[in-house]
């Protein structure tokens, strides 16, 4: 298995170069050149396995310049050791009819993210041995909530690396911030930046991307690498979960080996929402990926119309992690539908970064519309979900899992396609409590102690509260630095000592 860049499809490099750079030369996002292929037979072959197993078969096929060795490395180091609070890993949880939620917020930061950031820095690890001659990678992370977090969970005290993550100051939530700014380890930095998530992620590619940055870092034996979705190590395990999910709705009787499922998926930077479309092209029975935003709906007015235009109110909503204009992983599904049209796709990230926005054809428009349907919702509407869903099932869902349900519920009634689905759930609800508490209760929740709202919470949902949010009650705070987007890359050589 090869890799190849969105934006120069000559290139050929082996899954330990692609992890271990995180993106190309050119700037350029990294893609398999070939999809392995899995048959019924195969995945009904996975069906009584733990997850751990059903992650290695997946996994080898894309990792293929991994020995044995090394893959059972990685992956039982990221998904063993009860690391996660269910022992499925991420469950699949029926709640009416053909609607079930897969749970993928189990591990030790309670968000989605850990499902792929437990597993990214072994992978990382065994790549930098094979490729980085000896360089300490520094891993460069802008976040919009949840990465950070799962990143510096995942790579603190990791030989040989250093990771600093940038958020928005005024762009997560309480518990998302306390989470980052009270993270252990002698490896870790982490900074607020003035502004919001895009402005981050387009300083963080730019950091990347300058040669003289890299030049200096090269001088003191140090390489950049990325824990965000743009790097393939971050993205491969995603896939891994679409398959486990099928396999678990055989199992629970829910469907028959290949039948087919639809996919909900509340969507930011579209990785998420991208590995389904893997999984599917890989054979995966799934019909339809239903993208799910919020307020900040940049990504289905693109899927409705064909146009990309970042150039618009931002909104600041309850379901932070989806607060988003540029959605990085969408290049990869558009060099894959157009063909690998590699000078397709830097001419559109072109446009993107000079005018902020883009139009594709109505040729690709109408491909990409085969595959994916989309909607969004409003802040009101997620709490009157929250509420429901609890109220009616007894199943308490966060802020952004409450995006996807009600953009499913609106794509049942308009379309009637009702066919059993999987619905992504990307958080404990515990990680937005004043939100969740706010919409259960349907009063108006006002302090600024967020152990409160957590314990109230609990007390009107009897709903367990995470051990990992627990932990952090009495966390002293290690990191308030605050920087304008300018002066990131200041920022980047003041944390790493240069």
């Amino acid at each position: 298995m090869l890799y190849t860049s969105t934006r120069d499809k000559s290139i050929r490099v082996t899954a330990s170069e692609a992890i271990a750079q995180g993106i190309s030369e050119e700037g350029g996002l990294f893609v398999p050149v070939d999809l392995p292929e899995f048959s019924v037979e195969k995945i009904t072959s996975m069906v009584s396995m733990p997850y751990i197993d059903r992650a290695k078969t997946v996994l080898k096929e894309f990792l293929t310049d991994f020995t044995d060795e090394e893959l059972d490395y990685c992956v039982e180091g990221a998904y063993g050791a009860d690391k996660f609070s269910s022992p499925k890993i991420a469950p699949v949880v029926n709640i009416d009819g053909n609607k079930n939620i897969l749970e993928l917020w189990h591990g030790p930061t309670c968000a989605f993210k850990d499902m792929a950031l437990q597993l990214l820095p072994y992978l990382m690890t065994v790549s930098a041995g094979k490729t980085a001659n000896g360089k300490k990678i520094v891993i460069l992370v802008a976040t919009s909530g949840d990465t950070g977090k799962a990143a510096l969970e995942g790579f603190k005290n990791v030989d040989n690396t250093k990771i600093l993550v940038f958020y928005p100051v005024d762009g997560v939530s309480p518990m998302q911030k306390l989470q980052m700014t009270t993270q252990d380890g002698e490896n870790v930095a982490v900074c607020a930046i003035n502004g919001n998530f895009d402005d981050a992620q387009s300083a963080v590619k730019s950091i990347f991307t300058n040669a003289e940055i890299k030049k200096q870092l090269e001088q003191k034996n140090m390489m950049f690498s990325s824990a965000n979705s743009i790097n393939w190590g971050r993205l491969v395990p995603q896939i891994v979960y679409y398959f486990s999910a099928y396999c678990d709705m055989i199992d629970m009787g829910k469907i028959k080996a290949g039948e087919q499922i639809n996919v909900v998926v509340p969507t930011g930077n579209f990785g998420n929402i991208l590995a389904g479309y893997y999984a599917k092209r890989m054979g995966l029975p799934i019909k339809t990926l239903v993208c799910a935003s919020n307020s900040n709906n940049v990504l289905t007015d693109f899927l409705k119309t064909g146009t990309y235009n970042k150039n618009r109110d931002f909104y600041t909503t309850t379901s932070p992690s989806m607060d988003i204009l540029i959605s990085s992983n969408l290049e990869r599904l558009l060099y894959h539908i157009s063909g690998e049209n590699d000078s397709l796709i830097s001419d559109l990230m072109s446009k993107l970064a000079s005018d902020g926005k883009y139009t594709i054809s109505q040729e690709l428009l109408d491909k990409i519309q085969k595959i994916f349907d989309a909607g969004y919702t409003n802040e009101e509407n997620v709490s009157l979900t929250i509420k429901e869903h609890f109220d009616n099932y007894k199943y308490l869902c966060d802020t952004h899992t409450a995006v996807a349900v009600k953009v499913y519920d609106e794509y049942v009634k308009l379309s009637g396609d009702d066919i059993p689905t999987v619905i992504d759930s990307t958080a404990s609800p515990y990680k937005f409590s004043a939100s969740v508490l706010k919409a259960v209760s349907g009063e108006n929740i006002t302090g600024d102690d967020e152990f409160e709202m957590v314990d109230e919470l609990n007390r009107v949902t009897g709903v367990d509260i995470p051990k990992p949010l627990v932990s952090l009650k009495n966390k002293q705070v290690r990191f308030s630095d605050v920087c304008d987007k300018e002066d990131m890359s200041r920022m980047v050589f003041k944390l790493l000592d240069l």
